[in-house]
């Protein structure tokens, strides 16, 4: 009965994409400075979305290391592509696992208390203002290069969707868009 009432791994997938890609978007093009001037409120917001964005890297990194890649690479690929498409995937996954963990250590090594969406304490600050600065740094480039990843990852899948013509996009588009693919 239980399993009823829990979605399948595919549709969770689907979920965290659509999640995952307008988060990443609001990250690489809004950064915690740009939303300071609006007041507390837009920091708020911001904040929330980043425990979001966090929470669903967490859940997927907790999948992946439990039961591995749920996509397979699909029999039109070639021996290449196969390690592509194996590649990327894994890279994101173990990138947004880095962006949540460098997120705390940003936390750790603050000088005062930070707290994900406003009440959630991300970790006890232990005033290390260079360490703070230094990890500030590796965190910017870090979910840059995440950016980075996600756009080659998407245009692979828009390869081999147009290309190859094997459906990629279908597989992880919610069915709303299917007629458009």
């Amino acid at each position: 009965m239980f399993d009823r009432l829990v979605p399948r791994r595919r549709t969770l997938l689907k979920l965290g994409h659509v999640l995952m890609l307008p988060l990443l978007i609001w990250f690489i093009l809004v950064t915690p400075d740009d939303v300071v001037p609006f007041g507390p409120a837009a920091f708020q917001f911001h904040s929330v979305l980043a425990l979001i964005f966090v929470t669903v890297s967490l859940i997927w990194m907790a999948d992946y290391a439990r039961r591995g890649l749920a996509g397979r690479p699909g029999p039109k690929l070639g021996p290449r592509g196969r390690i592509v498409h194996r590649v990327l995937n894994t890279a994101i996954v173990w990138g947004l696992w880095g962006v949540a963990i460098t997120g705390f250590l940003l936390g750790l090594t603050s000088s005062k208390l930070l707290k994900a969406g406003g009440f959630l304490p991300i970790a006890p600050p232990m005033g290390w203002p260079r360490a703070n600065e230094i990890i500030g740094q590796f965190h910017i480039y870090e979910f840059y290069l995440l950016g980075g990843l996600v756009t080659a990852h998407a245009g692979f899948h828009i390869w081999r969707h147009l290309w190859l013509r094997d459906n990629a996009l279908r597989i992880m588009a919610p069915k709303i868009l299917h007629r458009y693919l």
